[in-house]
């Protein structure tokens, strides 16, 4: 198996250096570059893996992840912010992080952002 979450929240990937031992919490958030994901941590360091967006959706099946537009997923612990798009914009708004990002919601994944967002974390 390439990847495996563990107890402490911990995040195992396969990289062309070897494995990397990551931990959930501090990640902020993915973005999809085509077959790759890059990953936003605290620290402000990023780390691109040879995996898609869809795989780090099944991995993190943690309701402290949401997927927001179809290149982004967000820990919804770094959320700050919501603004509701206009009524004529295509936008279904717009996420504002803790570390200053603004990411798009697409218009199609608003109501389940809204829903998940709202639910308290488990």
């Amino acid at each position: 198996m390439l990847c495996t979450v563990t107890k402490k929240a911990d995040l195992k990937i396969l990289t062309c250096k070897g494995m990397v031992l990551v931990d959930v919490s501090s990640i902020i958030r993915i973005e999809a570059i085509s077959n790759y994901s890059k990953i936003f941590f605290t620290n402000g360091k990023t780390l691109v893996v040879a995996k898609v967006l869809r795989w780090f959706e099944e991995i993190l099946e943690d309701k402290r992840f949401l997927r927001i537009h179809r290149t982004h997923i967000v820990n919804r612990s770094f959320i700050r912010d919501y603004a509701n798009g206009t009524v004529r914009s295509a936008s279904g708004g717009t996420v504002y992080l803790s570390n200053g990002e603004c990411i798009d919601v697409s218009k199609r994944k608003k109501p389940l952002f809204l829903k998940s967002w709202y639910q308290p974390a488990a």
